[in-house]
C-alpha cells in the first residue's frame, strides 16, 4: 500500500509541489484512484465530501499534462465557487510553466475569460453554462482535450445540467479519459454514467450516505414560532466559525440581518449575489472576518472553509443527499465538528427521508430527533413550548417570539 505520494511514480517536479503544500500521505480516495488515472483507466469515484477528491483526480491529470504537452484537459463543476476552489488548488500543483489554465464561470466579465482562453490554457475549469457559452462563441476549443473530469456529477444532474454536459462533451474527442466523481452516486447516476465513462474503474471509499464519524450531531425539536429565540440560544453556546443553512434566498439575508442586530458578526451567502460579492463574502468568512455565514444551499457545494466548526440547519434541505454536503461543511480533513438540525412539526416527512437515507437498514424514523445508530455521537433533545430565555451575560441578548418575525 502506498503510504506517501513518491510510491506513484510522479514526476519529480510535482512531488516537489505536493510537497510544498504539505501532500506528504495520500488520503484513502488519492490512494486508489491516482494508480488508476495514471494507467489512463476511466473512473467512476466516491467519497465523502472533505476526503480529497480534488487531488484525486488533480494530481494524475497534471501528471499526464507534463507528459502530454499538446494535451489538455477539462473540469466540469456545479457551482462557481466549488470551479474557483478547484482551480486554485490545481494552481498550487503545477511546477511547469507550460501549464496555464483559464476558470469559466457564470458571473465573471467576458473580456477577463477571453484574456485567458487567448493565452491558450491547458486546464481549464468551468461550470457547464459558461462552458457551453464559449464553445458556442467559439472562444474555446476542446479538440485537444484528452483528459475530462466531472466533479459532483450526482448535483450537476440535480441541478439541470445533463443536456449541457451533452453538449459539452460532443466537442471531446472520443478518445479521452473521463473521471466521474461525487459524494454520493445514486443509482441514476451510476445509470447515466455509462453514457460519459467507458468501462470505469468503480471506487468508493467510505459510505456516501452517512455522516463523517466526527461529526457529532444533535437535532432540536422546536416550533416555527420559537426557531429563532432557540438559534440565538445555541449560537450563545457556539464558539468559533458557524454556517446556517436556509431554504430561501430572502431568508439567507433576513436572518443574517436578525443576527447582526443581535450583536452577532453575519454575512449571507445565495445565487442571486454578483460573482464579486460572492468573492468577498467567502473570502471574508475564510479570514475570520465575521463569525456566522447564513447561505442557501449553493454553498452545501464546493465551500471549503477547515475552521468550520458548526453548521446549523435552520432549515432541513428538500433534497435529503443536500443534508449530508450540508454537515459535511465541518470536520474537514480529519478534524471534528458538530452538526445541529432544527426539526418542526412540518419536518417530519423531510427528516424521515433524511434519516432513510442515511439508515437503510431500519424501517423508518419511528420519531422526530431519533438517535442515529451510524453516529454514537448524536443525540437528540426538545424544547418546549415557551420562548427560550438567555441572559445577555454570555453573549446573546434575550430570545423571544418576535427576535426573528
Amino acid at each position: 500500500m502506498t503510504i506517501d505520494f513518491s510510491g506513484f511514480g510522479l514526476p519529480s517536479k510535482l512531488l516537489q509541489s505536493l510537497a510544498r503544500m504539505r501532500f506528504h500521505k495520500p488520503t484513502p480516495i488519492q490512494a486508489k484512484a491516482i494508480p488508476f488515472a495514471l494507467e489512463g483507466r476511466d473512473i467512476l469515484g466516491s467519497a465523502q465530501t472533505g476526503t480529497g477528491k480534488t487531488g484525486a483526480f488533480g494530481i494524475p491529470i497534471i501528471a499526464k499534462l507534463m507528459e502530454h504537452p499538446e494535451a489538455s484537459a477539462l473540469v466540469l463543476t456545479p457551482t462557481r465557487e466549488l470551479a474557483a476552489q478547484v482551480k486554485a488548488t490545481l494552481e498550487q500543483m503545477i511546477p511547469v510553466p507550460n501549464i496555464k489554465t483559464a476558470l469559466l464561470i457564470g458571473g465573471e466579465a467576458m473580456p477577463k475569460q477571453f484574456r485567458q482562453l487567448q493565452a491558450q490554457p491547458r486546464l481549464i475549469v468551468g461550470t457547464p453554462g459558461r462552458i457551453n457559452d464559449h464553445l458556442q462563441r467559439g472562444s474555446l476549443k476542446l479538440g485537444n482535450a484528452r483528459f475530462v473530469v466531472l466533479d459532483e456529477t450526482d448535483r450537476m444532474l440535480d441541478m439541470g445540467f445533463g443536456a449541457q454536459i451533452d453538449k459539452i462533451l460532443s466537442h471531446v474527442p472520443k478518445e479521452r479519459q473521463t473521471m466521474l466523481f461525487s459524494a454520493t452516486l445514486p443509482q441514476g447516476i451510476v445509470k447515466l454514467s455509462g453514457k460519459y465513462l467507458k468501462n470505469p474503474e468503480r471506487i468508493s471509499v467510505g459510505s456516501t450516505i452517512a455522516a463523517a464519524p466526527n461529526i457529532r450531531q444533535e437535532l432540536i425539536q422546536t416550533s416555527d414560532e420559537e426557531k429563532g429565540g432557540q438559534l440565538l440560544k445555541v449560537l450563545g453556546n457556539t464558539k468559533g466559525s458557524v454556517i446556517i443553512f436556509v431554504k430561501t434566498k430572502y431568508g439567507t439575508e433576513k436572518l443574517a440581518k436578525r443576527l447582526s442586530q443581535h450583536n452577532y458578526c453575519a454575512d449571507a451567502m445565495h445565487g442571486d449575489l454578483r460573482q464579486s460579492r460572492r468573492d468577498r463574502v467567502i473570502q471574508g468568512f475564510r479570514d475570520k472576518k465575521y463569525q456566522v455565514l447564513v447561505a442557501t444551499d449553493i454553498a452545501a457545494r464546493g465551500l471549503d472553509v477547515p475552521h468550520i466548526e458548526t453548521v446549523i440547519n435552520y432549515d432541513l434541505p428538500q433534497c435529503p443527499e443536500d443534508f449530508i454536503h450540508r454537515i459535511g461543511r465541518t470536520a474537514r480533513a480529519g478534524s471534528s465538528g458538530q452538526a445541529i438540525s432544527f426539526i418542526t412539526p412540518a419536518d417530519r416527512e423531510k427528516w424521515s427521508a433524511i434519516h432513510k437515507l442515511m439508515n437503510p437498514n431500519e424501517p423508518s424514523a419511528a420519531r422526530q430527533g431519533h438517535a442515529r445508530k451510524n453516529n454514537p455521537n448524536s443525540k437528540s433533545r426538545h424544547f418546549g413550548h415557551k420562548p427560550s430565555k438567555r441572559g445577555r451575560g454570555n453573549g446573546a441578548k434575550t430570545a423571544d417570539r418576535t427576535a426573528f418575525a
